[in-house]
């Protein structure tokens, strides 16, 4: 394998029994985060990737979805794969009315490739400024500044950021061109809080309608290391509050580097009940909202 070394930790792999959440889902509900590592794509993952993920297939993310009542998809681009998207447009171009991607690109990506990324399902763009191997481009104003080239095709910019970090978080959406996604409720840990001064600039900011947020990976800035993860509720229906017009919901399956017990995906889809979601609210999140960015077909009420 390209790259190993000792110190790269070797990912734990997901429940193998997902279960199906307590309440019935709408139909053409949305999973707007999952990643595949399909076996013999280990070349190419990058040298100085963060992490060392399980090989797992469509297929094993297929029968996740079966069990939670999951319609539609969006496969995003992890950072081990740095910016050769084969994978992720594999799996959403086999299937492009059910699925879609997230890719990463560098700032000399071709419109003719940008073309074929979208014809095979292709959504966005996704900038990774956490891990190692997903920052594609010199910097977030780089960034920021491709995205005039991805209007035209109705495409986003996704984030994962820590966006209590930026200093001037109204700025950087201004700088968009396209709609902006944040990962993983903002990826602010628990224990700032909602009083974080950089934190209440962006929920001012989300208030306003200046982004979209996933609500991916609780466990990710929870202090608790089991579901339910009870102190990330005053974040999660801060948001709720905020603006639920702007909010999509994600497993992040199969939870890579994650160090705590191995969440059930049934469990984490049945936080947004525990999160003060009615079914009304469900079907925002999971349907409504996620057609609109992703750009499936309109769901029969």
């Amino acid at each position: 394998m390209t790259g190993q070394t000792d110190d790269r930790p070797f990912c734990a792999s997901p429940d193998a029994a997902p279960r199906a959440a307590s309440f019935e889902m709408p139909a053409g509900a949305c999973d707007t985060h999952f990643h595949v590592f399909p076996s013999g794509h280990e070349h190419r993952y990058v040298p100085d990737r963060s992490y060392t993920p399980p090989p797992l297939e469509i297929g094993d993310y297929d029968r996740v979805a079966a069990s939670l009542g999951i319609a539609r998809a969006v496969v995003v681009q992890p950072s081990v794969y740095g910016e050769d998207n084969t994978a992720a447009l594999a799996v959403s171009g086999a299937d492009p009315v059910r699925l879609r991607a997230v890719v990463s690109v560098t700032p000399d990506v071709t419109d003719a490739q940008l073309a074929a990324f979208h014809a095979a399902g292709a959504r966005g763009i996704r900038v990774n400024v956490v891990d190692s191997g997903g920052m594609t481009f010199p910097s977030i104003n780089d960034a920021l500044t491709f995205t005039a080239r991805i209007a035209d095709l109705g495409w986003h910019i996704e984030f994962l950021a820590h966006v209590e970090t930026f200093e001037d978080i109204g700025a950087v959406l201004a700088a968009s061109h396209v709609p902006v996604v944040f990962g993983h409720l903002g990826y602010t840990k628990v224990h700032k809080g909602l009083n974080d001064p950089g934190y209440r600039r962006f929920l001012n900011a989300f208030e306003g309608g200046q982004a979209w947020v996933k609500l991916t990976g609780p466990y990710r800035i929870s202090a608790l290391d089991r579901v339910p993860y009870t102190d990330t509720a005053d974040m999660a229906r801060a948001l709720i509050a905020a603006n639920p017009d702007r909010l999509i919901w994600g497993s992040d399956w199969p939870h890579v580097r994650h160090v705590g017990v191995m969440p059930n995906d049934g469990a984490l889809l049945e936080q947004l009940a525990d999160w003060g979601c009615d079914a009304a609210l469900r079907r925002k999140i999971l349907v409504d909202n996620p057609a609109a960015l992703y750009g499936f077909p309109d769901m029969p009420a």
